[in-house]
């Protein structure tokens, strides 16, 4: 089973393609170098950026 599970994520966000955009980002920046925010680090951006998202370590503000 993925951890973490998919309608616990869809609860910090507003719509699933708004998760899917933020973890990109995410995955981005830790590629591109970024610290990752977590304690255990994961050598998948991706998956290290969901963790993050779960962690409540990223946020979003919507832009109207």
């Amino acid at each position: 089973m993925i951890e973490p599970e998919l309608g616990k994520l869809l609860e910090k966000v507003d719509c699933r393609y708004t998760l899917i955009i933020e973890t990109a980002q995410r995955a981005r920046q830790l590629v591109d170098g970024a610290t990752p925010l977590t304690e255990e680090t994961d050598p998948n951006p991706v998956t290290q950026a969901v963790n993050e998202i779960d962690q409540d370590k990223i946020t979003y503000v919507k832009r109207v």
